[in-house]
């Protein structure tokens, strides 16, 4: 299942640094470092999407920005030498810039906007500076770009448009802007009175609701002539577009393999001329795993293309996913990473045919790269070597979050890398890799931490109920005092397939600060630690993962860490789901917070996103109720004595609020100290600065009254009503 966890977005999952005595910027006559507030988390920039321009002179990236006074997040582009020194803002404050890239002449930047209130569009930006131009005039909605290699088209990646936007955009004026400006949530479809009408196996999904047979499609845009053609078709969604390195194709990947997509979790890798006319009548199909293909990649000499690949389907997300190469032509697969046996994403072909990819191991997320030593020809079976780019001597605990390599073969003999940095102690911030050495690029965060005292995230090891290793991260409170026992909160992570790795976490902080310890602990089911580790609790949820969290609450205490009378417990998604497991197990938990929970699962099929997902890991709920019933924590809820807050968004599709509002229910009805809190218009990921500072502001004060027993209401104050003069 994939309960993500809103802790893992790049705000609350930044970064962190203090191993590396390089990463700070020399601060005189600092003030006396304090801890970390609420309030701090909105000041904290999520650097992101680093864009190494051809030339390798320049990286360009984005920068969100949340504020609470307009309860916006807002993204813009900035620009900075690989060399380092002073960033650029390329792109002005009060609209959302994202997503840069470079023209291959590298002169401008093209990037996506919603500005003076039209729907998403393609922005053009010289480098040298000016107002940005805009250069599409798009109906349907527009997911994703890329430039073609020769600098004529691009690729984009659009939604099938509605038929009465088709209709408007005939009778609109010439300089008239569309209204809308997302995609199916828009505040004119919540307003609708027109029904949903449904017929897809596969009908609903967070952040967009309903779903119809509109689908996402490529078309290539001449940039001269401002044309748009329409290549690929059908009843399928196609993604991830890339061209080939002479202009010509597109390789994609789409679930088109088979009669219903909605059915199998089955996605190829193919290839389409990008002077198709036929709307993608004549295509090549590359891959034929009968499990997930994704993220395709050229080679240098056009001749391959590598992928990320899932090779057991009925594993789904519990399968390492491996890096692949199979030529473009299709033919016979290579997959390159088996040994490795560690989920594999993003992979780039640097130019001497190496690729370069992010693995997570053991805590961290490592970039790595294949051996290439014979050059852009060399032979498939000579890729098989894997080049770990993160030194494990004196290990420097850090996270790659991205990363972009030089696609200039002028550089191929530094191997310059710019990537998306993060510790525990520094959200993300870019730095240079040049021949394993790191140069930090960006400082976007260094004056707010120069201010900030914070606990080190220390990588524990300790072993389960039966004797599995297990590993996790403590964070201790600040001014910690060896020896002395401290209020404890355990944060089991989302996922489940998901783990705790080498970054900032606010929330981590933020309980330090306020006297905890806090631990972060990667049970069965995580990843980074091979694909058996991953696969231990298939249909078997609550069981190991639960033996697991317990052994590092039993560590904690061993160590002379956790004070076992003022314990507490709380997570997100299937950290809330495990929080549901956890308080029908025991009630050695003062209190518990469960976000974005669940606990009775067969009322949820057919309501959230995951029927797939049940079907393939539970069986049909009416044939295999067993399976069902074993997962499902309500049925021990009569158990649960833990005051229990219970918090979620109400349009959350991905893990509805409906798991939340039963677990309440049955609680009051038992008499049991509980709370619901239901945020409007919130999807599984919460978008207002304003609701996110109530939801901590309510762990904190939930925590003080329970676990601290402090005298602290265990409801924070509301706000006083604003005044007008």
């Amino acid at each position: 299942m994939k309960f993500f966890s809103p802790i893992r977005s790049f705000r609350l999952c930044a970064l962190g640094a203090s191993a590396f005595s390089y990463y700070f910027s020399a601060f005189a006559q600092t003030p006396a470092p304090r801890p970390i507030t609420i309030d701090d988390y909105f000041q904290i920039q999520a650097v992101h999407d680093p864009q190494l321009s051809p030339d390798a002179q320049w990286v360009a990236y984005a920068v969100d920005k949340s504020s609470l006074k307009t309860d916006k997040t807002e993204t813009r582009i900035w620009m900075i030498p690989t060399t380092g020194g002073d960033a650029l803002p390329m792109t002005a404050e009060g609209v959302t810039s994202e997503h840069p890239r470079w023209s291959p002449d590298g002169k401008s930047l093209a990037f996506i906007s919603a500005r003076q209130g039209s729907k998403p569009q393609v922005w053009l930006l010289n480098r040298q500076g000016g107002e940005a131009q805009r250069l599409t005039d798009l109906v349907p909605y527009l997911i994703d770009f890329a430039w073609s290699p020769d600098g004529h088209k691009m690729v984009l990646l659009l939604k099938d448009p509605k038929p009465e936007d088709l209709e408007a955009a005939k009778h609109k004026p010439a300089d008239a802007s569309e209204a809308s400006t997302s995609e199916e949530n828009s505040s004119e479809d919540k307003k609708s009175t027109k029904p949903w009408v449904i017929d897809r196996l596969q009908f609903k999904l967070d952040e967009v609701g309903y779903l119809d047979r509109r689908r996402a499609h490529l078309y290539v845009f001449d940039i001269a002539k401002k044309s748009l053609t329409q290549i690929t078709s059908g009843d399928f969604d196609d993604s991830e577009p890339a061209w080939s390195p002479d202009s010509k194709l597109l390789a994609f990947t789409s679930n088109r393999s088979t009669p219903d997509p909605d059915a199998t979790y089955n996605t190829d890798i193919w290839t389409v001329s990008a002077s198709n006319t036929d709307k993608g009548a004549h295509l090549t199909q590359v891959t034929t795993n009968p499990g997930i293909d994704m993220s395709p990649a050229w080679s240098p000499d056009g001749k391959s293309i590598a992928y990320v690949t899932m090779l057991d389907p009925k594993l789904f997300d519990y399968a390492t996913h491996h890096l692949a190469i199979s030529p473009a032509t299709s033919g016979p697969a290579k997959v390159l990473t088996l040994s490795l046996d560690r989920m594999v994403s993003v992979p780039h072909f640097a130019p001497d045919g190496s690729i370069y990819f992010i693995a997570d191991n053991d805590g961290e997320l490592q970039l790595r790269a294949t051996a290439s030593p014979y050059g852009i020809s060399v032979p498939v079976d000579h890729l098989g070597k894997i080049q770990q780019m993160t030194h494990l001597e004196n290990r420097i605990f850090r996270s790659i979050n991205g990363f972009s390599v030089g696609s200039n073969s002028t550089i191929n003999a530094s191997r310059l890398v710019i990537a998306q940095v993060t510790t525990t102690e520094r959200p993300d911030e870019l730095f240079s890799i040049v021949d394993g050495q790191y140069t930090q690029l960006t400082h976007t965060n260094d004056a707010l931490f120069a201010q900030l005292k914070l606990s080190h995230g220390e990588y524990v090891h300790f072993k389960s109920k039966d004797g599995t290793p297990v590993s996790g991260y403590i964070y201790k409170p600040l001014d910690y005092t060896p020896g002395k026992k401290v209020p404890t909160i355990l944060r089991p992570h989302g996922g489940p397939v998901w783990a705790y790795y080498a970054e900032f976490s606010h929330i981590a902080q933020l309980y330090a600060a306020n006297g905890y310890a806090v631990l972060f602990p990667n049970p069965r089911g995580s990843t980074g630690y091979g694909q058996d580790y991953c696969k231990a609790i298939f249909a078997d949820w609550g069981n190991k993962d639960f033996q697991d969290d317990m052994a590092m609450v039993d560590y904690a205490i061993e160590q002379g860490i956790a004070d076992p009378d003022k314990l507490g417990v709380g997570g997100w998604s299937y950290g809330g789901i495990s929080t549901d497991f956890i308080i029908t197990q025991t009630t050695r938990f003062k209190a518990a917070i469960s976000g974005a929970g669940a606990a009775q699962f067969s009322s949820l099929y057919g309501h959230d996103e995951y029927q797939k997902d049940y079907e393939t890991e539970l069986g049909l709920p009416w044939e295999n109720p067993a399976a069902w019933i074993k997962v499902s924590p309500f049925r021990n809820v009569a158990k649960v004595t833990t005051p229990t807050l219970f918090m979620g968004g109400n349009i959350d599709w991905n893990v509805p609020i409906l798991g939340g509002e039963q677990m309440y229910q049955a609680l009051k009805r038992l008499g049991r100290t509980t709370e619901l809190v239901v945020y409007p218009d919130e999807y599984h990921e919460f978008g207002l600065p304003s609701h996110i500072e109530d939801r901590l502001q309510r762990d904190l004060a939930w925590y003080a009254h329970f676990v601290k027993a402090d005298g602290t209401p265990a409801r924070p104050a509301e706000p006083s009503p604003k005044t007008t003069d």
